[in-house]
């Protein structure tokens, strides 16, 4: 018997009966109906998230935000309720709680008594987050405490970009404010500036004079020191002279009596004017000793006699005519008079003089103390006026590194426009723009999970025809035929259904669900190859175990469901599981999918139908192996029942 003619006899077999038809397109469909039916339902999950039902509870008082008062969770939830994003509920906090208790609910968003209080904090000195609570119950839905916080992410991404977008054009406006302020000050600092630099002409000046001044001063407090000393001689000459002149009046006085007796003398004695005359010397002698005695210098003594020797020349020249000059010695008497009256008052002019001299000694004692204030205090002066030529010099410095920073501090803060301060605030509360960009990229969520599903319906439909299809024929195992041909015969009717399984899985991806695939002959090819890589598996186990292979096949298909890599990637599995990911061949079959379907690399599709194919010609092997056991080695073990079915 042929390898065609076994295969003919096994499906006639499968047809011989309507409810093995019936059984037969059951199977068929199994593969169809397992990864059409769940890849139709989660074809798109993520956009029929309108229709899941969420509570939302806005229980916040409101408060001062940026300068005005705002309820931002007011605001928050009139954007979540015009949003498409989920069902939203406003509700209060009782109606959320008794309706996620009893399902209504998928889970509770509540925006707190002080969540604006909480924002407006951003900006104190004691800043704090705002809460978002999320209450889920996982006996409602376990992914929805997933989706709840994504949810309750985008809730706080929006109104943080919002209060930030808000605060960063408020902080715009107050750089621009501070940058019109700081222009002002640098006009400010300029003039300052200029008006130092006149400062410091003047300040120099000052210095300059202040120094003179300080040098007149001394030489000034010098003068007036020496008149003062002359003063104080010339106070000791007239009090001399006072004293003097005094005697001198007394003397004077006396004269003038004497020359009154003198004159009585002259009319009693004339007779003996000749005695006169010569006595006369004598008498002069006397003056200029009464003189001196009196304290008068020679110089005065010698003024004083001077106007008395033409009375003595008179006196002697008269000797003869003293009856003839009885008149000239009235005369006489009428000048002694006069001397004793100028004499008394040059004496009454020396004290005045004297206290003249006294009170001019006083005064010029006074002017020597001002003079020497004078020149200490404009010595301070000038010291004075220096530091504050060298200070107003500071000053002029540090007014010009004033101006010339707040220059730089101006130039340093941008001259923006009301639009371009709110293109900056947008950009300063959404600062990042995720750009993404892919390889490949799969249609939807269902188009993600088809390669898997695909995959794990190829295993399922193969272990379902093997409740049905036998693994090989007994008659020609009993007849001893080639035990190679009777393997590809009991592999290639398995192979064959499960080609029809793939094309019929194939047709409900493509165009039910209307998956597109980059390359969809080598989806469908790999499909098949799987298939059949499948069912030489199945076979061997089969072959070798019986019913008991069966049912390993069934825990095969358990392990390749969590190791595939279908859903999570492979790499978060733990070790031995990751470890089998490496072996079994489930794997590569979603590897190669993945590349045809989404338009990857293609060389990785070879690497992967290696794997399957090293699976494929093992289990064809194994199963040969069996076969020719079996032809071998009949025993009545071979004839007892299976302990499964």
């Amino acid at each position: 018997m042929k390898i065609p003619q076994m295969i003919t006899a096994e499906l006639r077999r499968l047809t011989s009966t309507r409810m093995s038809v019936i059984a037969l397109i059951a199977l068929l469909a199994v593969p169809i109906l397992y990864g059409g039916l769940y890849l139709w339902a989660n074809q798109d999950p993520y956009g029929n998230l309108s229709s899941v039902p969420v509570a939302l509870v806005v229980d916040d008082q409101g408060a001062d935000v940026n300068g005005q008062h705002r309820n931002l969770g007011d605001e928050a939830a009139e954007q979540l309720l015009d949003s498409d994003t989920f069902e939203w509920h406003r509700v209060s906090s009782d109606q959320a709680d008794a309706g996620l208790q009893a399902g209504d609910f998928d889970f509770i968003v509540t925006l707190p008594t002080d969540f604006s209080e909480a924002v407006a904090t951003l900006s104190s000195s004691s800043p704090r987050q705002a809460d978002i609570e999320l209450r889920t119950n996982d006996a409602n839905n376990y992914l929805a405490s997933t989706i709840g916080t994504q949810a309750v992410a985008k809730i706080q991404e929006s109104v943080a970009k919002k209060v930030v977008d808000e605060a960063g054009r408020s902080l715009l406006d107050a750089l621009h404010t501070i940058r019109v302020k700081l222009v002002d000050a640098t006009d400010g600092a300029t003039q300052l500036v200029d008006g130092l630099a006149t400062a410091k002409n003047g300040s120099s000046q000052l210095s300059t004079g202040s120094t003179t001044l300080a040098d007149g001063a001394a030489k000034l407090a010098d003068g007036n020191a020496q008149l003062s000393s002359g003063a104080n001689q010339l106070r000791d000459g007239t009090a001399q002279l006072r004293d003097g002149s005094a005697r001198v009046a007394d003397g004077a006085q006396q004269v003038a009596g004497g020359v009154d007796r003198l004159d009585a003398a002259a009319r009693q004695v004339g007779s003996v004017a000749g005695d006169a005359a010569s006595q006369l010397p004598q008498a002069r002698t006397d003056i200029a000793k009464a003189l001196a005695d009196a304290g008068l210098d020679q110089t005065r003594i010698d003024e004083i006699l001077s106007r008395l020797d033409p009375v003595g020349e008179r006196l002697t020249t008269a000797n003869a005519r003293v009856q003839d000059t009885v008149k000239q010695i009235d005369q006489l008497d009428d000048g002694a008079r006069q001397v004793a009256s100028g004499s008394a008052a040059l004496a009454t002019g020396a004290a005045t003089a004297a206290d003249g001299a006294s009170a001019l000694a006083e005064g010029a004692a006074t002017a020597a103390s001002g003079a020497s204030q004078l020149r200490d205090g404009s010595a301070q002066l000038r010291d004075g006026a220096t530091q504050l030529d060298d200070g107003i010099g500071q000053l002029s410095t540090g007014a010009t590194q004033l101006r010339d920073g707040l220059s730089a501090g101006v130039q340093q803060i941008p001259d923006s426009d009301d639009s371009t301060r709110q293109a900056q605030a947008s950009a300063i509360s959404d600062p990042v723009a995720v750009g993404t960009s892919s390889v490949t990229k799969a249609q939807n969520y269902g188009a993600g999970l088809a390669p898997f599903f695909a995959a794990l319906a190829g295993w399922i439909g193969i272990y379902a025809l093997f409740l049905i299809v036998k693994p090989v024929s007994k008659r020609a195992v009993t007849a001893l035929r080639s035990p190679f041909r009777v393997t590809l015969a009991g592999w290639l009717t398995p192979a064959g259904l499960g080609a029809l399984q793939m094309v019929g899985l194939f047709t409900i991806l493509a165009f039910a669900l209307q998956f597109s695939f980059a390359n969809p002959w080598a989806a469908l090819g790999i499909l098949i190859f799987a298939s059949a890589t499948y069912a030489a598996i199945v076979l061997a186990l089969n072959v070798w175990l019986g019913s008991v292979g069966q049912f390993l096949g069934l825990v095969l298909m358990v392990l390749q469901l969590v190791t595939a890599g279908g859903t999570f990637p492979w790499q978060t599995l733990p070790g031995p599981l990751a470890a089998l990911h490496h072996v079994l061949p489930m794997g590569y079959v979603v590897d190669a999918m993945r590349q045809v379907m989404y338009g990857g690399d293609v060389s990785r599709v070879g690497q992967d139908l290696l794997v399957l194919g090293a699976w494929m010609v093992g289990g064809v092997l194994v199963a040969a192996i069996g076969v020719t056991r079996m032809t071998h080695h009949r025993t009545l073990r071979d004839l007892q029942p299976s302990l499964i079915g």
